[in-house]
């Protein structure tokens, strides 16, 4: 990551709340907005379904509690969830020379105990011992946390939804371990998986020779390919 001087780190510093934090608003802006034309298409969806096979349609609140939302809100939450853990996880160890998205295995990091003292280090880092432990993993193990939370929202969704497509065709309802031993469930999964982790081969073998003027995923528009991290 490249260090900004002391002046433009003031600069930042003292733009407020909103300008400091517009990235992370534009994408949760985004996020809601697309949020809701998913709920509202799959609504439609739904209901399409349901008159050509002369059932009743349902209300948006109620579509927003079946087995069809939640699974697949779910279904992608999960897949999102374990590419960034999964690539933080191997970033740990491996290496992509040239890539922006490779750290540099040159330059460890600093060894976080040395600076206990730092009075602007983050509290685990000044306390040490097991917060300090906690503190150095806990990027990834949010990312364990979130994609666990949306697997078993998954497997409720998707129980939710194959019954009811098998009570309409006469079909016994099945519990959730049952539904998780059925194909659909891991075909979905593994459809989603695999995307996610072409996506991230993608950008750390385009990132070698490939350029984006201004963005922290891609290395500066001079630096020689060879060059690791960005």
């Amino acid at each position: 990551m490249r260090m900004s001087s002391p002046g433009q780190t003031q600069s930042v510093e003292e733009g407020g709340w909103i300008r400091n934090s517009k990235l992370a608003i534009a994408c949760f802006a985004i996020f809601a907005i697309l949020m809701v034309a998913q709920s509202l298409t799959g609504w439609r969806d739904r209901n399409n379904d349901a008159h050509d096979h002369h059932q009743p349609a349902i209300s948006y609140p109620h579509y927003l509690t079946t087995g069809h939302f939640v699974e697949a809100t779910f279904e992608n939450w999960e897949s999102e969830f374990l590419q960034m853990g999964a690539y933080i996880a191997l970033t740990m160890f491996l290496v992509q020379k040239g890539s922006a998205e490779s750290k540099d295995p040159v330059h460890e990091e600093d060894d976080p105990e040395s600076h206990a003292g730092d009075p602007d280090a983050p509290w685990p880092v000044r306390r040490g011992g097991v917060w300090l432990t906690l503190y150095k993993n806990s990027l990834l193990a949010a990312f364990v946390f979130l994609f666990i939370g949306s697997w078993i929202g998954h497997a409720l969704g998707g129980t939710a939804e194959y019954n009811a497509n098998g009570a309409a065709h006469g079909q016994s309802p099945v519990s959730v371990l049952g539904y998780i031993r059925t194909s659909s469930f891991w075909f979905q999964s593994f459809q989603n998986w695999q995307s996610e982790f072409l996506a991230v081969g993608a950008i750390v073998v385009l990132s070698i020779f490939l350029r984006q003027y201004r963005s922290p995923e891609s290395k500066p528009v001079i630096a020689p390919n060879a060059e690791t991290g960005s």
